[in-house]
């Protein structure tokens, strides 16, 4: 349980040379609520962590924790030589693994329900590094701006695994969320490369003046949905074109990207090389043809070995080979991928399934730069549920859902539209689905 830094770099890669699987802790969130799930799930006793780290977050130290200014503070004179030593012929004493061995535990966002421990092989991680690699010409010159947490995958692959296996270097960011102290380090540090959720982005750009951000060559895109709003706004900005992706933690994670040379904005990409896609019949399986909207299953060496110590959930989600997303989408005739939004993002009003995503689309027309939606369901007692959006800038109500009106199925007009200062995100930058739609609720309560 350790932030974005040299420290967290460094011990998760002892963690792994010694033979070990470290499992990732989420602090973003009910730090002490998550260590308890986490033990509790994987069977270990100890958290790996730091006192400064937890001060800061607001934590007091737990009889589980091993504290890293402890060990280091242990460690002699005769021990540094020791490894001195060891580190000119470091595969004598690095332990043996095989591909298909586990390399880390990671837990599920469970920004829609309870986590899910995720297991990732050697081989799942490093295949989808090599897809990158081709799709982008990364080296030794490159340095990454690296703010997303070691407890996602997508930051954890991205801006930890790629920069490594690829020989650049990673300008760590302890806190994401301090926008203007990123945005800083991007321009002093002359970063050329960002991964990041669209929320994180448009943080960094509010805080930076154009030309801030001149040696960035990729601004790459995931974990949600990048709207046109933000996208502009950066391009107009630091002329920077960002570049949608797709992906899970069971994927480890990219399936599909677009290219600098070849991307159509709205859609979230085509496969990376070794990956395969196919949009299937949301209840018969049955693969759909070409344009035609169904879920989403990614198959290839990407796909995670399954859910820990969960038979269950692994069968549900993995057949033949083929993860479910659980998402929905549409491929084109040019193979992109179209993402529509998440099958339990879809709500069943007065029996007609209507797409949250959808709503969001349509409002976001209507916004200016920078301003987000969410869309979510409120439980209704005759209608079954009806939808409430929550938005980062006051609107007219009456305005905008009158503007909805010709766009939208009567059905999918929403009930209310409030107005938060900042939309709940989770430390990996994703809405926090759960907590907009807790507020919604207490709103109208």
């Amino acid at each position: 349980m350790l932030p974005k830094t040299a420290g967290g770099f460094i011990t998760t890669l002892a963690v792994l040379f010694s033979g070990k699987i470290p499992v990732m802790i989420n602090y973003s969130m009910g730090a002490e609520k998550n260590i308890h799930f986490a033990m509790k799930k994987g069977r270990f006793s100890k958290v790996v962590t730091s006192r400064k780290f937890i001060e800061k977050i607001g934590l007091k130290p737990m009889k589980e924790m091993m504290f890293l200014e402890d060990v280091i503070g242990s460690v002699s004179i005769l021990k540094k030589i020791t490894a001195l030593l060891k580190s000119f012929v470091p595969k004598l004493f690095v332990s043996k693994k095989k591909s298909d061995d586990i390399a880390v535990l990671l837990f599920t966002t469970g920004s829609e329900k309870e986590p899910k421990g995720v297991m990732l092989s050697h081989d799942n991680i490093i295949s989808n590094v090599e897809a990158i690699q081709q799709e982008y010409f990364i080296d030794s010159q490159d340095v990454f701006a690296g703010v997303l947490p070691l407890f996602h995958i997508f930051g954890l692959t991205t801006s930890f695994f790629l920069p490594l296996l690829s020989g650049s270097a990673v300008n760590t960011f302890a806190n994401p969320l301090e926008y203007q102290s990123v945005a800083n380090g991007i321009k002093k540090n002359k970063c050329t490369i960002i991964t990041a959720t669209p929320t994180f982005i448009r943080g960094y750009s509010q805080k930076s003046k154009a030309g801030d951000f001149k040696s960035l060559r990729l601004a790459i895109a995931g974990g949600d949905k990048l709207n046109k709003n933000i996208k502009d706004s950066f391009y107009n900005k630091h002329g920077i074109d960002i570049l949608e992706g797709y992906g899970a933690t069971e994927t480890s994670p990219v399936v599909s990207v677009n290219r600098s040379d070849n991307n159509k904005f709205g859609s979230i990409g085509q496969p990376l090389p070794g990956v395969d896609v196919k949009i299937v019949n949301i209840d018969t399986d049955e693969e759909v043809a070409t344009g035609e909207e169904g879920k989403i299953l990614v198959k290839g060496r990407l796909v995670m070995k399954g859910y820990y110590n969960d038979i269950e959930e692994t069968t549900l989600h993995i057949h033949k080979g083929w993860y479910d997303t659980g998402d929905i989408g549409v491929m084109d005739e040019d193979g992109f991928l179209w993402h529509k939004g998440r099958l339990r993002r879809f709500v069943k009003i007065a029996g007609e399934m209507v797409s949250l995503v959808s709503v969001e689309n349509a409002i976001e027309k209507h916004l200016n730069d920078d301003e987000l939606c969410c869309a979510v369901e409120i439980p209704h007692v005759t209608k079954g549920a009806e939808i409430v959006v929550a938005l980062t800038a006051p609107v007219d109500e009456k305005d905008i859902k009158k503007k909805l009106a010709k766009e939208l199925p009567p059905i999918a007009i929403p009930k209310k539209i409030v107005y938060f200062s900042e939309l709940p995100v989770m430390g990996n930058g994703k809405v926090n689905f759960r907590a907009v739609e807790d507020k919604c609720r207490n709103m109208r309560d």
